[in-house]
């Protein structure tokens, strides 16, 4: 799947950060956000803004460590939370727009260029308009380009990461998504991760990772539209539109990996 170019991205970390902003200012500030266990509608407004907080002082300090960062203090009500989020969200835009893709810069993923804060965050933006969404009862469609590439990114960076210090154990087994309304396909192989954290923890647990086409029969296929597949995959939907096909043990072991909550 061809990823989108870097003035798309940014064009939708805007447009999808003021609807997230336009949802929660009209919302009840203590409402229950269903997506985000434990947290009202200002938490969430809190959580997207200090994120773009740190991404913009990333970008800006370009390639400085994140350890010299300072978190702001959370501002004590709604209209101040409004207010830090309006300033966080602008100033992301701006820092990523003066930046080039290729630039070098902290990321915690193995792509340490400005690039993956343009791709990462468009879907960090894409997936909390959701819950702010959510929160208010007024859901509105994603953009199919942003939610085909979230599918990908989603499986790819979020679940099927591998930190240097583990490694991927593949196994002859192959899911494939098949994105309805775009034609594009994504294929998952299961597999086995092990490795020894710099902690000293030994982990050995079920992963996958993206894959390109092996050729070969997939052991099952998840169908549906970019967007229901999206949601379903970052657990904003309960999956009811998709389509399954093959082995269910297959999917078991895909859904057990990917029912992970992230934030």
């Amino acid at each position: 799947m061809a990823r989108l170019d870097h003035t798309t991205y940014l064009q939708h970390i805007g447009s999808e950060s003021r609807r997230f902003r336009d949802v929660l200012a009209a919302c009840d500030p203590r409402a229950d956000v269903p997506s985000c266990p434990d947290w009202l509608a200002d938490d969430l407004l809190w959580h997207l803004g200090g994120v773009q907080h740190f991404w913009t002082w990333v970008v800006t300090n370009r390639p400085k460590d994140p350890e010299e960062y300072d978190e702001p203090e959370r501002p004590g009500d709604h209209a101040g939370l409004l207010a830090f989020y309006d300033q966080q969200y602008v100033a992301l835009v701006d820092a990523l727009g003066a930046a080039e893709p290729t630039d070098e810069a902290w990321t915690w993923s193995q792509d340490h260029t400005v690039g993956f804060t343009y791709r990462r965050q468009a879907h960090e933006a894409l997936i909390h308009r959701r819950d702010a969404e959510l929160t208010a009862g007024t859901l509105t469609p994603f953009p199919v380009d942003l939610a085909a590439d979230g599918v990908d990114e989603v499986l790819d960076i979020m679940y099927g990461g591998c930190p240097p210090w583990g490694e991927f154990s593949p196994l002859p087994h192959y899911i494939r998504l098949d994105l309805t309304d775009t034609g594009d396909q994504v294929w998952v192989q299961l597999g086995r991760f092990h490795g020894t954290d710099p902690d000293g923890i030994h982990h050995e647990e079920d992963d996958i990772h993206v894959v390109t086409d092996p050729g070969v029969e997939p052991d099952a296929v998840i169908a549906g539209t970019a967007e229901v597949l999206n949601t379903r995959l970052w657990r904003r939907a309960d999956g009811a539109d998709t389509h399954l096909a093959g082995s269910l043990e297959i999917v078991d072991r895909f859904r057990r990996i990917v029912h992970q909550p992230i934030l």
